[in-house]
């Protein structure tokens, strides 16, 4: 079989998948979200957090619920890094520095998962499971939560009131996360993953040489780092190593658990609403634009110029053998599109116009799907933006779902828009200004900037990959790609939940002759449209700068 006509299969059988879970899991989840009745285990988790799970919250509350979670997540993540040598299962590890080990823990807590550290020879068992696997956990919940949040925005009318956190948080977990997250990892121990807490191992390599293996509860970690969209790896290798993705099968099940609830999620949508269609339109423009990526950068990695790419069959530098051009650009794609930082190869090793495909995929919000939660309420904002274009085209109010976008509206979905393009370029010209930055960069020229640009567009839209051969553990960047992965994180939820908050306010407008129709695909084709003309305005003359002009000199 020819290695294209491999790639094909695996895009339909992955395709297939998805399509297949898309009904029934979005069902679930939306069946989840408008329950009132609360599991036993559910109960108890409230009693110890002493929340009500049953008083509504108004958008501030709403808000203060979220960075008041998120805030003990840090500090406890945080505190565990700092004492984890005085702990059990501490493989002999020392404590990790101050500055590292506030950049992992608001990381992990903003479903960033950046990793400037190698987790085999840095993290004891503790760390990695009561401290990352757990906050893989719960950031996921809390995107979850605020998307579910703005939907609810949508649907009700004369209230400001969008739902009980911890409830949406602890469903989220319990009924969703923990279920899937079971089955996937004993799937992956199935297909060779490893699942132990032993210590650490010598070998002898076939060279003669000796290694230190360092195993762990590897699988449940992988499952729910991909589920979650996640993206932290037990080992510094992430997903090419042999111990986290032993073959093809785990490959293709890990890039279908990057993808299956951010697919989903738009029919959850679309049943809270009331419009299974409008949560079509939503899934169709998302899907687009990820085929459009998995497309462009397969094709690009089997054509890149060069005598060894083409005697090899394609740019097999940087990845695995067992993979191949299509499942790694496959991968690729899907993980700078799902707002995840797993990897099974190096995206430092692409070519100039893959790597510029990879850097865009992020810096359209990851919202073709997205991650978890974030994806879809990142996707609705444009949709509002959408809504609001169409309407100055034809001189008409513009209105989305019944509701207006008025003025208030359209001021928070702006602020929404421009927070990652405020940190994503003032990190990057910071540190190509000063010295630390460019002494980070293995590479010069067009490469080296995208080396910086990829950093601080990766920490601000909360990916967690990187060009790995940027060297990002040092006091510098480990505190400012912090910062960045903590505003661009909490303050875009800021005004999300505001925009719910407003939404939920109005008075549904009822559809008139002349109402924008947004369950067709002319709106599919607009908001599509609308992502890729802000994204290009905005971020063009960066990429020119870096991949655009590697690949064209190339």
């Amino acid at each position: 079989m020819s290695p294209v006509l491999a790639d094909v299969l695996q895009v339909t059988a992955l395709v297939a998948a998805l399509a297949l879970v898309h009904r029934p899991l979005g069902d679930h989840m939306a069946a989840v979200f408008t329950s009132r009745r609360h599991l036993r285990v559910e109960r108890r988790i409230y009693r110890c957090v002493g929340a009500d799970p049953d008083t509504e919250m108004r958008w501030p509350a709403y808000l203060r619920a979220v960075l008041a979670f998120s805030a003990v997540s840090v500090l406890f993540l945080y505190g565990l890094m700092r004492v984890q040598d005085r702990l059990p299962l501490s493989l002999g590890f020392a404590p990790i520095s101050p500055d590292q080990a506030f950049n992992t823990a608001i990381s992990f807590t903003s479903n960033t998962n950046w990793q400037s550290y190698a987790g085999e020879s840095a993290m004891s068992h503790v760390t990695q499971t009561a401290g990352l696997a757990v906050q893989n956990f719960v950031s996921a919940a809390v995107g979850i939560a605020v998307a579910v949040a703005l939907m609810r925005g949508f649907v009700r009318s004369h209230t400001g009131e969008l739902g009980n956190f911890w409830a949406d948080l602890v469903r989220g977990v319990v009924r969703i996360l923990v279920p899937v997250s079971v089955v996937a990892a004993l799937l992956l121990v199935a297909a060779g993953a490893i699942q132990n807490f032993g210590g650490i191992q010598e070998i002898t390599t076939v060279t003669g040489q000796t290694q230190h293996l360092s195993p762990g509860a590897v699988a449940s970690q992988e499952a729910i780092k991909n589920l979650g969209t996640n993206g932290g790896g037990y080992f510094n290798a992430n997903s090419s190593h042999p111990f986290e993705n032993p073959n093809g099968f785990s490959n293709l099940l890990e890039i279908f658990l990057l993808l299956v609830i951010p697919f989903s999620l738009p029919r959850t949508f679309g049943k809270l609403v009331g419009s299974v269609r409008q949560g079509y339109a939503i899934v169709a423009a998302m899907g687009v634009i990820w085929c459009t990526g998995v497309v462009l950068v397969t094709w690009l990695e089997y054509a890149h110029p060069g005598t060894a790419a083409q005697l090899a069959g394609g740019a097999m530098e940087g990845k695995e053998q067992r993979f191949g051009e299509g499942a790694s650009s496959l991968f690729a794609v899907s993980t700078t599109m799902t707002s995840t930082g797993s990897v099974n190869s190096f995206h430092d090793s692409f070519g100039g116009l893959s790597g510029g495909v990879l850097l865009l995929g992020m810096m359209l919000g990851e919202i073709a799907p997205g991650g978890v939660g974030s994806g879809l309420y990142g996707m609705l904002v444009m949709a509002v933006v959408a809504v609001f274009i169409a309407g100055l085209m034809v001189g008409r109010t513009p209105e989305y779902l019944g509701k207006k976008i008025g003025t208030r509206e359209i001021k928070l979905a702006a602020c929404y828009i421009l927070v990652t393009p405020a940190l994503v370029l003032a990190g990057t010209a910071v540190a190509m200004a000063l010295p630390y930055g460019r002494e980070a960069m293995t590479n010069v020229g067009p490469h080296g900037f995208s080396e910086v640009l990829y950093a601080y567009t990766s920490a601000s839209n909360n990916n967690g990959s990187a060009f790995a051969g940027f060297g990002a553990d040092t006091p510098y960047f480990n505190t400012t790609l912090g910062l960045c992965m903590l505003l661009g994180r909490f303050v875009p939820m800021v005004f999300v939940l505001a925009l719910a908050g407003s939404l939920a306010r109005q008075t549904p407008t009822p559809a008139t002759v002349g109402t924008l129709r947004t369950e067709k695909p002319l709106f599919t084709g607009l908001l599509v449209g609308a992502v890729l003309i802000i994204t290009g305005l905005t971020f063009f003359p960066a990429l020119a700068l870096g991949p655009l002009a590697e690949g064209l000199a190339a």
